[in-house]
């Protein structure tokens, strides 16, 4: 955001969406500094937003749950076959909607949030966790 809101200001304002996690917003055992890092990006959306507010740039975050990337596909594809699948359906089963997220997901919430339909919001944290965090 450091170099972003200049060139935004240039432009007459505009939309930034930080990237969190739902470990942003509850902990997790075994990854504290994951969770310190994600909790940080939300305090920072929030406090950056308040002072951007009335120069027109909105701030916000997506906290994604569990989402089929390659860090996933990479993690899992170091364990042996019978763990992987149980792993992935123990992560799967922690969604209530009971899969992992699929990226085009979160983009689609990231298109929108920049979008002028979202023009009202800014200092938000949009959970998109297949219910996760409502548990």
């Amino acid at each position: 955001m450091k170099y972003q809101i200049p060139e935004i200001l240039k432009n007459g304002g505009g939309a930034i969406v930080n990237n969190a996690s739902i470990f942003g917003l509850v902990g997790s055992p075994n990854v504290s500094i994951y969770c310190a890092s994600k909790h940080g990006v939300i305090g920072l959306t929030k406090a950056v937003a308040l002072e951007q507010a009335t120069a027109g740039i909105r701030i916000n975050s997506v906290c994604p749950g569990v989402i089929q990337t390659d860090m996933i596909n990479r993690g899992l594809a170091q364990m042996d076959d019978s763990k992987a699948k149980a792993q992935m359906a123990a992560m799967a089963k922690a969604h209530p909607i009971g899969r992992f997220g699929q990226p085009e997901e979160i983009a689609n919430a990231v298109v929108w949030l920049c979008s002028d339909a979202a023009s009202f919001i800014t200092g938000h944290s949009l959970t998109i966790d297949g219910g996760y965090t409502v548990q």
